[in-house]
């Protein structure tokens, strides 16, 4: 598969300088679902906000406080999403510098009844590893404010990618952590993930100015009005696809996703299935489609 961004290399550990006060230091964690590795950011000059702090990975945590200087200090630890790729360093994090750990809550936190109805019925899995202990210390809710050492991020509630997944805007600049990324659509796994909630997230996105999105994985969106126009008409073109095979015959969601995504390597099709069971569920709602039971992976799904 062709590199998505072949010039955006930085060497995991060591942190980059992206702009006045802003820092990225990439962690060693690269696989298909995270490209080069998870962005942590660095926003102050003196007392600083640590933005996803990433995986539980030692090497990491010494890069991150490597990246603490001389009459800094880190004073706000903040998650976009519980994630095993974004959350987990946080607590080791906090008990290293003293700072509080803040999110929108726990893993499943911000969940729509439907999602709750789903992981009664055991729809569990195919997405990127929830962190189960993940509890902040602080809960964010949609619209706060968090000021430090001159500077200000408002906590924007935008679930989709996640339940509880925040994006902190910083001015005009904002952390999309996995809901938008340049790279890469987002991966939308019920009942985690859920597409209904995802799209509200990318148009509320579009109603206000950015100049860039820094994304939790992959090089800084330099044209975030274009990326959120592109990730909304690629996911509608999603939906075309699916209603369109599924006015030739009823079909479950991989065998959907064998049908639809004819371009994507066979060890994410599983991935890409369960992206289609996000688009079936929201269908479903929408009493577009009907699945031949409860709404499980292995359903057989119909257009009405």
């Amino acid at each position: 598969m062709q590199d998505p961004q072949p010039d955006f290399r930085p060497l995991p550990g060591q942190a980059e300088d992206l702009g006045p006060g802003l820092r990225r230091v990439l962690a060693p964690n690269p696989s298909a679902m995270t490209f080069r590795g998870t962005n942590t950011y660095l926003v102050g000059t003196r007392g600083l906000a640590v933005i996803d702090p990433g995986p539980d990975d030692p090497g990491h945590l010494e890069a991150v406080l490597a990246a603490v200087g001389p009459g800094q200090r880190v004073t706000h630890i903040l998650v976009t999403h519980a994630h095993l790729d974004h959350a987990p360093l946080a607590r080791r994090l906090a008990q290293a510098t003293g700072a509080p750990v803040l999110g929108f809550g726990p893993a499943t936190a911000g969940r729509r009844p439907v999602m709750e109805r789903l992981a009664r019925q055991g729809l569990v899995g195919g997405g990127e590893g929830v962190d189960p202990d993940f509890q902040p210390d602080t809960a964010l809710a949609d619209g706060a404010t968090v000021e430090g050492d001159g500077w200000r991020l408002e906590a924007l509630h935008t679930p989709g990618h996640m339940a509880n997944h925040l994006a902190f805007a910083w001015d005009d600049k904002l952390f999309t952590g996995d809901l938008v990324m340049g790279w890469a659509s987002s991966l939308v796994s019920p009942p985690d993930g859920d597409l209904t909630a995802f799209m509200a997230s990318l148009e509320r996105l579009q109603a206000r100015h950015w100049s860039v999105f820094h994304a939790g994985h992959g090089a800084p969106v330099a044209d975030p009005t274009a990326r959120l126009a592109e990730l909304l008409a690629h996911r509608r073109g999603r939906e075309a696809a699916i209603l369109a095979a599924l006015a030739e015959a009823p079909a479950t969601a991989t065998q959907l996703a064998q049908r639809i995504y004819t371009d994507t390597p066979t060890a994410l099709l599983p991935a890409a299935a369960r992206n289609v069971l996000a688009h079936l569920v929201d269908l479903a709602e929408k009493s577009i489609v009907v699945a031949d039971g409860p709404l499980r992976v292995d359903a057989v799904f119909t257009r009405r």
